[in-house]
């Protein structure tokens, strides 16, 4: 009897950093299987081996740009490759991009929907077909707290995660009547390489020192999705901060962000 007779299959995207690291941690110490997918191949080696140093019984990588098409195709093909199902899929690679949109580089924009948007969907699709054929299944999409309000200075990322959060919850009613769950995941600023990616370090969020954990994170993503929660903001703290943004108006929800996330607010 092999691996796969005995142990579920989890993949996670941008599973060789930051949440989706620590995603894949959580699922190897509940006894998956994992196939992790990044666009850094030398980085994917050094995640994979530190899982397995960790303990985890079977770590499969897939280097791939999933912000083409191309790349999304041949996650998939590797998926299909294994000759198993998937049991769960975090649909977690995404990156940010701040500073002032008249300002900001288009390319790097469309490449982040690219990325955040349109790689999300296409692997949805081809995983969840499949699940919704066996009538089994968890799909984990990686949102944000900046989901549950206007964003200034980061508006296209911004809106990148309200879809994926809306996008998550209409297909979680969507398959309500089946074996396949949805969970929405949004924590809030994070301990990861997020802000010096998305060039933020001089805000106040990318200088904040109280930053989340991301261990903690993954840990609260992986609880909720077992328990088959809609959505997953970790911490009462950002529960609470999630709560606050939904209730003021959209105007001073985005003032709020804006002392966050302003170019040079980090200085003050």
């Amino acid at each position: 009897m092999d691996s796969q007779d005995i142990r579920p299959l989890a993949v996670i995207t941008g599973g060789s950093n930051g949440i989706g690291y620590e995603l894949a941690k959580q699922f190897a110490e509940h006894d998956y299987d994992l196939l992790i997918a990044a666009e850094d191949p030398a980085h994917l080696a050094e995640a994979a081996q530190s899982l397995q140093a960790a303990g985890a019984q079977s770590v499969q990588t897939c280097a791939v740009d999933l912000a083409t098409e191309g790349g999304v195709k041949q996650l998939y093909q590797d998926i299909q490759a294994l000759g198993r199902p998937v049991d769960v899929l975090c649909v977690n690679a995404g990156v940010g991009l701040g500073g002032p949109f008249v300002e900001t580089d288009l390319e790097k924009e469309l490449r982040m929907i690219n990325l955040n948007i349109t790689g999300s969907v296409a692997l949805t699709k081809y995983v969840l077909k499949d699940m919704v054929q066996r009538d089994k299944g968890k799909i984990l999409f990686t949102s944000s707290i900046a989901a549950t309000m206007p964003d200034p200075f980061e508006a296209v990322y911004g809106g990148t995660k309200v879809f994926l959060r809306w996008f998550g919850e209409a297909l979680r009613n969507e398959l309500k009547d089946t074996g396949v769950g949805v969970t929405v995941l949004m924590p809030s600023v994070t301990d990861t390489n997020f802000f010096e990616r998305a060039e933020m370090m001089d805000t106040k969020a990318g200088q904040m020192e109280n930053k989340d954990d991301p261990a903690m994170v993954a840990k609260a993503a992986f609880d909720g999705l077992m328990a088959d929660k809609d959505r997953v903001i970790p911490s009462l703290k950002n529960k609470a901060m999630a709560a606050t943004a939904e209730m003021l108006s959209d105007t001073a929800a985005a003032q709020v962000h804006r002392g966050l996330s302003e170019p040079g607010s980090g200085k003050h």
